[in-house]
């Protein structure tokens, strides 16, 4: 990962969202990105120019732009209207962005289209995002890992969000996929942590 005074940035074509360029590098901002918030709270599972990535839960394109900026391809999978034709318009600018139109759900619908993948990155408001992480595992090459974001808010409102992490971390055990490691995203999101989870 790269760092400039102080923050996360990447390399790549400006203008995505707005964000602040430094010395001719992106700023990633954890407030805008779950994912720079992983890497400011001392996460280390990093983005390789030789990797692919399948990221679920593509939104607007914000945090799949970074991404592409540091890895090989990223397969950006996104089922809302809106959000995929913002999408589309950042897939244009880097051409090693796949956005896929498909429920993160029914991982069968684009099987055919995602190769093997180093890392998936699961960013889904969902109740069952267990089972969608389990359905899109088998993505992930033996050796690669799968960061998943627990919206505990969006699985039970009214359940502890330490006691649902707790239980979707049983969950990913249960498949073969413990996780290595909670890292919970405060300040910058809240009720928010991401799980990594190996594929052995």
């Amino acid at each position: 990962m790269i760092w400039m005074d102080g923050a996360l940035v990447s390399r790549g074509e400006a203008g995505v969202y707005g964000e602040r360029v430094v010395r001719g590098h992106r700023v990633w901002d954890p407030y805008r990105s779950k994912l720079a918030a992983y890497y400011y709270l001392g996460g280390d599972v990093c983005l390789e120019p030789s990797m692919r990535v399948l990221y679920l839960g593509a939104a607007h394109g914000t945090t799949v732009s970074h991404v592409a900026d540091y890895v090989e391809v990223v397969y950006a999978v996104e089922n809302a209207y809106t959000p995929m034709r913002d999408l589309l318009a950042v897939a244009l600018r880097r051409k090693n962005i796949i956005p896929l139109f498909a429920d993160a759900a029914g991982p069968a619908s684009y099987a055919p289209l995602v190769e093997e993948v180093d890392i998936l990155f699961q960013d889904v408001a969902h109740p069952d995002q267990a089972g969608i992480a389990r359905k899109n595992a088998p993505f992930i090459r033996r050796g690669g890992t799968a960061l998943i974001v627990v919206k505990a808010r969006s699985i039970d409102v009214t359940e502890k969000p330490a006691d649902i992490v707790r239980d979707f971390s049983e969950e990913m055990e249960s498949c073969g996929m413990p996780a290595r490691r909670v890292i919970w995203l405060e300040p910058f999101h809240r009720d928010h942590a991401i799980l990594e989870c190996p594929r052995d």
